[in-house]
């Protein structure tokens, strides 16, 4: 591959990266609190004072590295789709969600820190949209399995006049925050349903709340599924 830049360039990048692994490796080791900028200079043998060379802030490099695990999600998740026979989708489905579970029961810490607490805004505009971009591609991977389903097998969805009001407001306002004007409502609101389910019960995973009654999740996980599919209009031989 033709490295393309100048020497400085490819240092800087090259210097971005192992600060960005660095503060993975303390997150996962040793838990958000520690991913200081005097620790991950400690381990990179480096001075703090110098990462300030590379993020302004604890806040850009904590938004940096969101960006980085969500751009690795979102890959891993992608090509799990594209691993599946085209006109397929139930499987299309089944793949995304049961990948989504994989990376985050695999990756506990770095999903935390994805899903948990939102970061706090920055001064930093430039970094906040990328780090925005990020996220938004990661949930773009599910909105269009939606959407190819929808124009290839409409489900049953609520008309626009039977959601409530107040609830219809805020669907029609994420529903141009996705760009997709013509969309009937009722597929927003089957998608969120659907989202917040699977979501929900990874989350649950996650941080061990399900171990009240199960000691292995994964027969219930792929019940929910076989509800989620129905739901969806597709069959239960998934």
């Amino acid at each position: 591959m033709v490295e393309t830049g100048t020497r400085r360039d490819r240092m800087r990048a090259a210097t971005v990266r192992e600060i960005t692994q660095t503060a993975r490796h303390i997150l996962v080791t040793e838990g958000p609190d520690a991913v200081t900028l005097r620790a991950i200079a400690r381990e990179m043998g480096m001075t703090a004072p110098a990462l300030y060379r590379y993020f302004d802030s604890h806040q850009e490099l904590l938004r940096h590295v969101v960006g980085e695990l969500f751009t690795e999600l979102t890959d891993d998740i992608e090509r799990a789709i594209r691993a599946v026979p085209e006109n397929v989708l139930k499987m299309k489905f089944y793949a995304a969600s049961a990948e989504f579970r994989r990376w985050a029961l695999d990756h506990k810490r770095e999903y935390a820190l994805l899903f948990g607490t939102p970061l706090p805004g920055g001064e930093d505009g430039a970094q906040e949209d990328w780090t925005a971009e990020c996220g938004r591609r990661f949930g773009l991977t599910f909105v269009a399995l939606i959407l190819e389903l929808w124009h290839t097998k409409p489900f049953p969805v609520p008309a626009d006049d039977e959601i409530d009001p107040g609830f219809r407001t805020q669907i029609e306002r994420y529903r141009r925050e996705l760009g997709v004007l013509d969309l009937p409502l009722g597929v927003i609101v089957v998608f969120l349903s659907c989202w917040i389910r699977l979501q929900g019960f990874v989350t649950l995973e996650v941080f061990g709340h399900m171990s009240f009654a199960l000691d292995d999740s994964g027969p219930m996980f792929d019940l929910m599924m076989h509800d989620l599919a129905d739901r969806l209009g597709l069959t239960h031989d998934l």
